[in-house]
């Protein structure tokens, strides 16, 4: 589906346009005034007839073949002729831009669909110059107000003038003798924090040596207590297990004691009573005699059956024969005078 025309002003105050794709339009060599004027040409080179399908090696002109083929000349010379009156008819089928009015001139403007960057614009400079209405004077001297008054002099005698290494001694000897004593100060706290620092070292030595011999006398403690502990704990559970034992034999010894006389007369009681049977003999009061006389109740029941069914034959037959023997008699009975 083709997406709309839109055009919309982000907050950052930028514009962004958008529109439906549309396929390319082929560029025409000379500018046009109106587009809406002229056929729109897509740019399908499978319709474009400068395109050479095929191998393009077998079909370069033969210039000894056309020199030679006068026809061939004359087709090339009048395919020529047609294209430069279609040319022609063209451009006077096309509209112009009129003449401009006196005093003013055409400017080229754009009239494609796409913008393109002009580059045979040509870069002109306008300079001008403009001198000012007065003319430039020399800068203001600086002023110098004249000499008034009487000058004055004083006389300076021998030795009243400053003696630089007389006076400088004194003070350049405090200054020495400061800070050679500022320096000996310096030196020996230094000297002061030396000694500090490695009493520090061998206290912390000690204090760490110390430290090791407590945890290890704590770590000897706690693997006595927990020795102990175990040793406790095994002593424990070896009397528990030797109470259990000794029961276990009293218990032992008084169920011996006690079912010495109670055996067999449970055995027999449980033999009278069926719990102690021979397999052999279960089997067969349970499971064979069960089936034999199930199986002999069968015979009997279809002997029975085959013995009422001859009886029912035998006596439907004797009926019969009766009757025959009744109507035969009759019948001779009747015959007779």
């Amino acid at each position: 589906m083709a997406l709309p025309s839109y055009s919309h002003r982000d907050p950052n105050g930028m514009y962004t346009f958008s529109s439906r794709p549309r396929p390319v339009e082929t560029r025409s060599k000379y500018r046009e005034p109106a587009p809406e004027q002229t056929q729109r040409q897509y740019g399908n080179i499978m319709y474009d007839r400068r395109v050479v399908r095929g191998n393009s090696l077998g079909q370069q002109p033969n210039p000894r073949t056309e020199q030679s083929d006068p026809a061939a000349v004359q087709r090339q010379q009048a395919l020529k002729r047609r294209a430069i009156a279609r040319r022609q008819a063209r451009e006077q089928l096309r509209t112009k831009t009129p003449d401009a009015l006196q005093g003013r001139q055409h400017v080229d403007v754009q009239t494609e669909l796409y913008l393109e960057e002009l580059s045979n614009i040509i870069q002109t400079t306008d300079i001008e110059c403009q001198t000012d209405d007065f003319m430039d004077r020399p800068a203001t001297p600086l002023f110098i107000p004249a000499k008034s008054g009487v000058d004055a002099e004083t006389q300076i005698e021998e030795g009243e003038l400053f003696d630089f290494d007389l006076e400088v001694q004194p003070v350049l000897e405090v200054l020495v003798g400061k800070t050679i004593e500022q320096s000996l100060l310096r030196v020996m706290e230094e000297e002061e924090l030396a000694c500090l620092r490695t009493q520090q070292r061998v206290f912390q030595e000690l204090r760490n040596n110390e430290l090791a011999e407590v945890q290890r006398l704590q770590e000897q403690e706690r693997r006595r207590r927990e020795e102990k502990e175990r040793r406790v704990a095994q002593q424990k559970e070896a009397l528990m297990k030797e109470r259990e034992t000794a029961e276990k034999i009293a218990a032992r010894v008084f169920s011996q004691q006690y079912l010495a006389g109670l055996l067999p007369s449970v055995f027999t009681s449980l033999r009278n009573h069926g719990y102690f049977y021979d397999y052999v003999e279960k089997d067969i009061e349970v499971n064979f005699l069960p089936w034999l006389m199930a199986e002999v109740n069968n015979q009997l029941q279809k002997r029975y059956t085959a013995r009422e069914l001859l009886d029912t034959i035998i006596y439907e037959v004797t009926q019969k024969r009766l009757e025959e023997f009744r109507r035969l008699e009759t019948d001779q009975q009747s015959s007779d005078p």
